[in-house]
């Protein structure tokens, strides 16, 4: 009897050490699984909720090629949109429609129903995203009007916290602890998907050790852009940007993982060329720039040049940055490694600076912006100052000097009365924040065609809808949301919508073992 319970205890020892094996072994062809690809907002968004699906996924792995996850979304600066009410989404449909111009205006009716159902699926869902990401924990209650939208609906931390850094951090922090079925694997870059003619099944990637290996289950790519791929995608489809400076770190695109399994790219002549990236003046020919954020003029800030205006600073990036490379360049002594940059200035007054003190603090610590008496300004910046000043506090919108803009943000700096000489008698503490920006590449609107159900396409936007089995993008890797311009706020909030709609998608394929 006793020789029976032993032989039995320790038989039942063994099959649980067994199941504990199964359990933490890799995903076969046969174990459900969801594998994303990026460790940004998007491929986390898909993350944590692939984690959360009934029933619960055995395996989720996420893989970057970075040995740190974040992505570019962990430098976002100045928020995400979000229409938290039914009344207020149709003018952010209407306002991002707009915004996606002659790409959209010119589509044929089968690719202009397609484009038009994924910003509605991105501004119907935006109130949805928002009380997810605080329901996370994240504090996103202050709200600015950025440039291109009729209204404000960009939202921040209330503590200056830059938004993309919050975020990430919260959902980093939540699917470390929230279930040992997920697994971050850094430094592995996925070399090829591994499919069959029912699909995508998985991938092939190398680890940070140079060995290569695979994994089976529901992929979802969400590794991002190209505006960092100076010498190959960028160079192929934009050669007119080559010498741009940019806020991306240099990176190779992986979109040609997804066209070797017959992924659609769209729009990929669609780059975003942000208006204001800083000039360094103590490293002014440095290739990548810090993002001067759109915030800074949504809560105030003016651009000039030579000391005046010459642009709505809160029309759409694209009109813009066009209107600032129709000024004279820099002077460059040319020659190869030649950087193309524009010599404008952005000024706060004291307002301004301090809705957007958490991100001023910084700016100033890195010696970006610089504190200046008003009174020390040029002759001509004080007058730009003082007429734009008046009319701000006249509140006429209609007034020339303020070159189509309506909204001033935080803005108080009046004009001051003149002396018997009919100098400006500005107050003797009156400050402005005075920085040199120029135009930077920053956002790619193209990438793989994609629908409502983050499902790549075989297809084009004109054509029969041809969803490849098996794979699912979210993020800045995708095309056919922002046609010729993003509108600032929405990067974060379209990597949260679809990041979540492809984690839900995957997960649910993976378990029925499609």
């Amino acid at each position: 009897m006793r020789l029976t319970r032993r032989l039995l205890l320790l038989s039942t020892t063994i099959l649980l050490l067994l199941l504990l094996k199964t359990i933490m072994l890799p995903p076969t062809p046969k174990t459900p699984a969801v594998i994303i690809i990026g460790s940004g907002l998007a491929g986390l968004s898909a993350g944590l909720t692939a984690l959360t699906t009934i029933p619960p996924l055995p395996h989720i792995y996420l893989l970057d090629a970075a040995p740190k996850p974040g992505g570019n979304s962990i430098k976002a600066s100045s928020g995400i949109n979000a229409a938290p009410s039914p009344a207020q989404q149709p003018a952010f449909y209407t306002d991002t429609v707009r915004s996606a111009g002659h790409i959209l205006d010119s589509a044929p009716p089968r690719a202009r129903q397609a484009r038009e159902s994924l910003i509605r699926t991105l501004t119907a869902r935006s109130a949805g995203a928002l009380q997810w990401l605080t329901s996370l924990g994240v504090d996103l209650s202050v709200v600015a009007q950025l440039g291109g939208h009729s209204e404000a609906r960009t939202h921040r931390p209330a503590g200056g916290t830059p938004p993309g850094w919050a975020i990430v951090k919260a959902l980093l922090d939540r699917v470390k602890a929230e279930d040992k079925r997920f697994a971050m694997m850094l430094g592995c870059r996925v070399t090829r998907l591994l499919a069959d003619s029912g699909g995508v099944r998985g991938v092939e990637y190398v680890g940070p050790d140079g060995g290569t290996e695979e994994l089976y289950g529901s992929v979802v790519f969400a590794t991002g852009g190209f505006a960092g791929d100076t010498d190959g995608l960028l160079k192929k489809y934009r050669p007119d940007l080559e010498g741009m400076p940019s806020t991306n770190e240099a990176r190779v695109g992986a979109h040609g993982v997804l066209t070797a399994v017959g992924a659609r790219l769209v729009d990929m002549e669609s780059v975003q060329v942000h208006p204001t990236g800083f000039v360094d003046p103590a490293r002014a020919g440095e290739r990548v720039k810090i993002l001067a954020a759109e915030m800074l003029r949504g809560e105030g800030g003016v651009l000039m040049y030579k000391g005046k205006r010459f642009v709505n600073e809160l029309d759409t990036r694209e009109r813009v940055s066009k209107a600032i490379m129709e000024l004279p360049a820099m002077d460059d002594k040319g020659g190869e490694g030649a950087l193309r940059q524009w010599d404008v200035q952005i000024l706060l007054d004291a307002g301004a600076a301090e809705a957007a003190k958490g991100h001023v603090g910084f700016y100033t610590m890195k010696g970006l912006l610089k504190k200046v008496k008003v009174a020390a300004l040029d002759a001509t910046t004080q007058e730009t100052v003082r007429e734009y000043g008046a009319a701000v506090e006249a509140g006429d919108v209609e007034n020339l000097v303020l070159l189509g803009r309506k909204a001033f943000g935080h803005w108080k700096l009046r004009a001051p009365a003149r002396d018997e000489s009919g100098a400006l008698k500005w107050d003797e503490d009156a400050e402005v924040l005075v920085g040199t920006v120029t135009p930077i590449t920053h956002f790619t609107m193209g990438g793989v065609a994609f629908n409502t159900k983050a499902q790549v396409l075989a297809s084009d936007y004109d054509e029969e809808e041809k969803p490849i089995p098996g794979l699912w993008a979210a993020g800045e890797i995708t095309g056919g949301i922002h046609g010729d311009n993003r509108l600032g706020g929405s990067s974060l909030l379209e990597c949260v919508v679809f990041g979540r709609i492809a984690g839900e998608e995957a997960a649910k394929a993976a378990m029925k073992g499609e």
